[in-house]
């Protein structure tokens, strides 16, 4: 389905990552003639993926670096995946370009990077919040697809070797026996603001950043709606539990292919019973002990790209979902 004409999905801009510019083109992933005119095309800009990085040009005005099929060239030698994005549906005129997500992992890094003078490799989340935000959404877009076809050569049913279909994706299976297809996966975990009254509850894991707190979060189990998930990786990680659970908001978590599904609660106890293994430990905090604390190695919020720091922040204002 086209999103060209689609109309804005929430009242409020939608988290970091969110938000991609770009037309997905599902109907046109097997059209292989269209696909291949735009694998060629002047127009079309490839969106490097190497080893976890990604290409970032500029000092004084980062922007990620789009490459042509032209810059790309030299670096083709079959071992490289590509997967088709999606076009541009903010231009005016002229030709739309296509996006490619490319992976140039087999590729020396040299070489990569002359394909990009002046640009350097850098992790997503040294970026984030310097390029653009529909920039950055393009990445972690690129990253997920490219992170997949990484991890699932083999083929989970047989063995067997797979290969990339449907314009990246979708990978099936190339036993004559077997061949399953299979399509990308995203992990869905929650991730939890716990308030009671002007309180909050924020934990810390021992391998974050020196100083960093954040709401509480976890994986989705087989089985289980993300209400449940909510109470029970909430109780079994502070021993806190909690009712009136409510939506706030979803995003995209390339780090490294996770949707986070934001919700508030209420606690009914704020007596403590931490899971050793997950949290170094938990704090409640006050409204204002968050707005007039200032950040420092013993305390700090998680960066503003986060949902984290969104969930914190809008509680802090009052924003508490009906």
């Amino acid at each position: 389905m086209s999103d060209k004409h689609a109309a804005p999905l929430a009242p409020r801009p939608g988290n970091v990552f969110s938000g991609v510019p770009l037309d997905r083109l599902a109907l046109s992933r097997k059209d292989e003639p269209w696909l291949a005119a735009q694998l060629t095309a002047d127009s079309s800009l490839f969106v490097p993926y190497w080893r976890d990085k990604h290409l970032v040009g500029g000092d004084v005005d980062p922007r990620a670096a789009f490459l042509s099929r032209d810059a790309i060239d030299g670096l083709l030698d079959g071992n490289e995946e590509i997967a088709l994005l999606g076009q541009r549906v903010d231009t005016a005129d002229g030709a739309l370009p296509a996006y490619f997500g490319i992976d140039l992992s087999h590729a020396d890094e040299a070489a990569v990077l002359a394909a990009a003078p002046g640009a350097a490799l850098q992790d997503i989340r040294e970026i984030v919040q310097i390029i653009p935000t529909e920039e950055a959404s393009i990445l972690s877009y690129a990253r997920g697809l490219m992170y997949w076809h990484a991890r699932h050569r083999f083929c989970g049913v047989c063995g067997g070797a797979t290969v990339a279909e449907a314009a990246g994706h979708e990978r099936k299976c190339t036993a004559e026996a077997c061949g399953t297809s299979h399509f990308p996966r995203t992990d869905a975990a929650v991730i939890v603001l716990v308030h009671d009254g002007d309180h909050c509850l924020l934990g810390r894991q021992s391998r974050w950043p020196t100083g960093m707190h954040s709401t509480l979060a976890g994986f989705l189990e087989p089985g289980e709606s993300l209400e449940e998930t909510v109470q029970r990786e909430i109780f079994e990680e502070s021993g806190v539990p909690v009712v009136d659970v409510r939506y706030h908001s979803s995003q995209p978590w390339p780090l490294p292919g996770s949707l986070m599904v934001g919700f508030m609660a209420r606690a009914l106890s704020r007596d403590l019973v931490i899971d050793e293994e997950e949290l170094e430990y938990a704090i409640w905090m006050s409204r204002d002990d968050l707005l007039k604390r200032e950040e420092s190695d013993r305390f700090r919020l998680p960066g503003t790209f986060s949902i984290a720091r969104r969930l914190i922040e809008d509680w802090m204002a009052g924003h508490i979902p009906d």
